[in-house]
């Protein structure tokens, strides 16, 4: 069998085999409902609480303001659409970006037709959000703010910390969709004004299927599933144990490793960054060169179709992303490289790769030999390639 190269850690992360093992007891041995009242059941209920306090305490929130949930796409819904609707007479005037994940800019289309305004603010070439557009951007109407805290294709930080202020300062809800950075930043959500939080635990090698919203008390938020009285009556259906004890162990490892792995993912992805951008011409970085998720890397290839690549990368044994995990079947060009500036010819050939702490710089090494090889033979294929080279050698 060929080796395996997995760099599409933001698509998601193999399950660590400790939070496998935490999560096993609460399938075959202590498998009760936490909600029965019987004493089989206390066992289930005290594992929720832990798992609830370890993930507060990671964000310097209170216990009560933790909501499990499916996912993070349910998260991003809950927040926007729960959060809109109980503020509606307050105003009908929603913030976002242009980059958001397409778990908050639908939703934000499907409040759109509930009668609900939503402005989509631009992004500079790196893609992060202009803070005085933002300002620009707040009626009185406004109820609420979501940026998310860094992006999942392009790995850019937005300045959470000064969107937080500017909401708090003007009385407006602020969320952020934290997916790909819980677990692989530091987050205070007091000290970043942070009132909504939506994470997902299979991006931090924890379990599919299971995530969070952080709720501040006093945020008024309405019951987003109904059908029981689970989640303080917020999200009604009977609670994933196993999944949130898998999520609470990931977290904890994660906080506990976060310095010493970041560390090493950086001088990894800013050693494969320096190799593709010398060796491999005609090729650009996408996302903040500095303000960047540690374990991201994204590429744009000209002359080349990304589709193409990945495909032949995978028959290396490589795997590799042109952008979102949620939307890999389209073959339209990514909407965050569009908002970043990039021609469509350009956004097509994309090419993310991400890291995590196994990854070896020989196998980065083998990569971006591999990469030479396949963009060298894709552009001696293309027409547009030959026509460039033909003016460049005039």
């Amino acid at each position: 069998m060929k080796q395996l190269i997995y760099l599409d850690n933001a698509a998601t992360t193999k399950t660590r085999p400790e939070v496998v093992e935490a999560m096993l007891p609460y399938f075959t041995e202590q498998y009760g409902n936490p909600s029965s009242v019987y004493d089989f059941s206390a066992g289930p209920k005290k594992a929720i609480a832990d798992a609830r306090e370890t993930i507060a305490r990671s964000l310097g929130a209170k216990t009560n303001e933790i909501y499990f949930t499916a996912g993070g796409t349910e998260s991003d819904n809950w927040a926007l659409v729960a959060t809109a609707e109980a503020y509606r007479a307050k105003g009908n005037h929603i913030i976002t970006s242009k980059i958001e994940h397409h778990a908050i800019l639908h939703t934000c289309q499907y409040l759109e037709s509930r009668g609900f305004e939503v402005t989509y603010l631009d992004v500079d070439e790196n893609g992060v959000v202009k803070l005085e557009e933002l300002k620009k951007a707040i009626r009185p109407e406004t109820i609420l703010i979501s940026i998310m805290f860094a992006n999942n294709e392009i790995g850019t930080i937005q300045p959470v910390k000064e969107i937080g202020s500017i909401a708090k300062e003007h009385g407006i809800l602020f969320h952020t969709d934290a997916v790909q950075a819980f677990g692989h930043l530091p987050i205070q959500v007091d000290e970043c004004h942070i009132d909504m939080l939506s994470a997902s635990g299979h991006k931090l090698n924890g379990p599919r299927g299971i995530g969070f919203l952080y709720i501040r008390t006093g945020v008024k938020s309405r019951s987003f599933i109904h059908g029981g009285a689970q989640e303080r009556k917020r999200r009604g259906g009977t609670e994933n144990t196993p999944g949130i004890v898998g999520l609470a162990k990931a977290c904890e490892i994660a906080m506990n490793s976060m310095e010493e792995r970041t560390n090493r993912e950086k001088e990894l992805r800013d050693y494969l960054i320096d190799r593709v951008l010398k060796e491999v011409p005609y090729t650009r970085l996408n996302g903040h060169p500095v303000n960047r998720l540690s374990n991201n890397a994204n590429f744009a290839f000209q002359f080349i179709e990304g589709e193409s690549l990945l495909i032949m990368l995978d028959m290396d044994g490589i795997c590799g992303s042109s952008g979102s995990a949620c939307t890999s079947g389209s073959l339209d060009p990514s909407h965050v490289l569009l908002a970043i500036g990039l021609p469509h010819e350009i956004a097509h050939g994309s090419l993310r790769l991400t890291l995590n702490e196994e990854i070896t710089k020989e196998q980065l090494d083998y990569t971006v030999e591999s990469i030479k090889k396949i963009v060298d033979r894709l552009r001696s294929m293309s027409p547009l390639y030959e026509d460039f080279m033909k003016h460049q050698n005039r």
